[in-house]
């Protein structure tokens, strides 16, 4: 994998998180974790894997408006990332996420 690729991932990550936390007004994508970004060989695609704590329905109520904001949050990349087109983005539940999340919760009980 490429370096320049690795970086742009970990920086689309980071703003994500950011932007999610600050500049989203919805208080359901708060508690997202952006989990990885998966950006295909030309940058013109971003998988971006993500988990929320809750039931089924918050989930799935989740996933619905991280595709509506979907615009907004490419957008506000857009304004921070130093490329010349901002990557599709493609939001993932992430199992696995959870998963890590249950073991940390039981190793702090």
């Amino acid at each position: 994998m490429k370096h320049r690729q690795v970086r742009l991932e970990k920086i689309i990550e980071r703003e994500l998180s950011r932007i999610l936390l600050t500049e989203v007004k919805d208080e359901r994508l708060r508690y997202v974790t952006i989990f990885r970004v998966d950006l295909n060989n030309d940058y013109s695609i971003a998988n971006v894997y993500f988990s929320v704590m809750g039931n089924e329905d918050q989930k799935q109520s989740t996933a619905r408006v991280l595709e509506e904001a979907k615009g907004f949050i490419r957008s506000s990349l857009g304004k921070v990332l130093e490329i010349r087109k901002v990557p599709e983005l493609r939001f993932k539940y992430d199992k696995y996420g959870e998963k890590i999340e249950d073991i940390l919760q039981g190793l702090k009980k």
